[in-house]
C-alpha cells in the first residue's frame, strides 16, 4: 500500500477568508458591527506586520506571527496610534480569535500558534466615569435653531440624551424604528443584535414630528438623522456636532471649556441622572442596554455627590450626638397640664 500525501495546509489568505466568511458569518453569525471591528483590527496588524517584515500580506504565514511581532504590534497602537488600553486589547481580542481558528485548521502550526495565543493581555485601572450636570447638559442641548443642520443637531442630542444610546444605536435609527402614536418610544438596535425600546419625552416626541413634516422624504427605511447627502452620519460626524455645540455652551458655562465631552460622555450622563432621579440599578441597565448590573454599578462609583451625602448621614467615630433640647413653648405647655 502506498504512501498517503498528508493535505496541504491553508494559505494564511485562505485561512483570513475562511475565518471571516465561514467562521464569523455562517458558523457564528456575529453581528456586522462585530465583523467589521474584526476586520479592522486584522488590517492594521497585516498592514504593521507586513512593514515590519518587509513582505506582502499574502506570502505571511502562521509561524511569522510570533509573540515579538505581536507585542511591537501593540506597542504600535499604544504609543504610535494613541489607542487607549482598552482599544490595544480589543484588537488583541480579534488577532486571538483568528489564531485559534487558524490553528484548528492548519495544525502544523499549532506550536506557532499556541506561542502567539500566549501573549497576555494588558492591565489597566478604569478611570472615573464622567458626566455632565444637568445645567450642562442643557446649556449643551441649547435650543434648535433655523438652518437644516441646527434643527438635526439639537434632535440628535436630544435624542443621545433621552435614550442614552451609543452613537452607533442612535445613527443606525430609522424612521419606521420610531414610535410617535400611544406610548412613544424608539427601537435600538444594541450590541451583538440585542434589540431594546426606549420611551421618550413628550418634548422629544413633538420635536420628531416637527423634524419629520420639515423633511416629508424621510420615511420607512430611510436615516431619522441623516447627513446632507440623505446618508447615515457617521461616528465623526457626531462628534464633530457635539463639539460645536460644546464650544457654544461653554461661552455660558466655563466649566465645560474643562470637560472632555464626547457623545459616550452623553450615555454617561443619562445614566447618572436617570441614577439620581432614584431609578433602580436593574431599569438602567434595561435603558442601556447593559448585559450585567455590575456594568451599571459603576455610575454609583462615580457619583461623588451621592457619596457625600451618604457620608454625611453617618457620624464620624468620637462625635457626640447632641442632646435633645426641648423648645420654650413645649416646656410651657408641659408646665401648664
Amino acid at each position: 500500500m502506498g504512501n498517503v500525501t498528508a493535505p496541504k495546509p491553508p494559505s494564511f489568505a485562505s485561512l483570513v477568508q475562511q475565518f471571516f466568511t465561514e467562521y464569523l458569518v455562517a458558523q457564528r453569525a456575529v453581528s456586522p458591527r462585530t465583523v467589521a471591528c474584526y476586520r479592522d483590527a486584522l488590517v492594521l496588524f497585516l498592514d504593521f506586520a507586513t512593514h515590519k517584515l518587509d513582505t506582502a500580506p499574502t506570502n505571511l504565514t502562521l509561524a511569522d506571527i510570533q509573540p515579538d511581532l505581536i507585542l511591537a504590534f501593540l506597542d504600535h497602537l499604544e504609543h504610535e496610534r494613541n489607542n487607549a488600553i482598552r482599544s490595544r486589547n480589543l484588537r488583541l481580542t480579534a488577532l486571538r480569535a483568528f489564531l485559534k481558528f487558524a490553528g484548528r485548521r492548519d495544525v502544523t502550526s499549532l506550536h506557532f500558534v499556541e506561542q502567539a495565543l500566549a501573549v497576555p493581555m494588558k492591565r489597566f485601572e478604569r478611570p472615573m466615569l464622567g458626566f455632565l450636570t444637568r445645567d450642562e447638559m442643557v446649556a449643551v442641548l441649547g435650543q434648535p435653531g433655523e438652518t437644516w443642520s441646527s434643527q438635526r443637531d439639537h434632535l440628535l442630542l436630544v435624542m443621545l440624551y433621552n435614550t442614552g444610546a451609543r452613537v452607533s444605536e442612535i445613527i443606525g435609527v430609522r424612521v419606521a424604528d420610531v414610535v410617535l402614536e400611544g406610548a412613544a418610544c424608539v427601537h435600538l438596535q444594541g450590541k451583538g443584535r440585542k434589540q431594546r425600546s426606549v420611551p421618550l419625552w413628550k418634548a422629544t416626541t413633538q420635536e420628531i414630528r416637527v423634524w419629520l413634516r420639515l423633511n416629508p422624504t424621510l420615511r420607512g427605511e430611510a436615516a431619522l438623522l441623516p447627513n446632507r447627502d440623505g446618508c447615515v452620519m457617521t461616528r465623526c460626524n457626531v462628534a464633530q456636532r457635539l463639539d460645536l455645540a460644546v464650544a457654544r455652551a461653554s461661552a455660558q458655562l466655563p466649566t465645560l471649556a474643562k470637560k472632555r465631552v464626547s457623545p459616550h460622555i452623553l450615555r454617561h450622563t443619562t445614566a447618572m441622572h436617570l441614577l439620581q432621579s432614584g431609578v433602580p440599578f436593574n431599569v438602567i441597565a434595561l435603558w442601556l442596554g447593559h448585559e450585567s448590573t455590575n456594568t451599571t454599578h459603576r455610575y454609583v462609583e462615580a457619583d461623588l455627590t451621592m457619596k457625600t451625602k451618604a457620608l454625611a448621614r453617618l457620624k464620624a467615630p468620637g462625635t457626640k450626638t447632641p442632646q435633645y433640647r426641648v423648645p420654650d413653648s413645649l416646656m410651657q405647655f408641659l408646665q401648664t397640664l
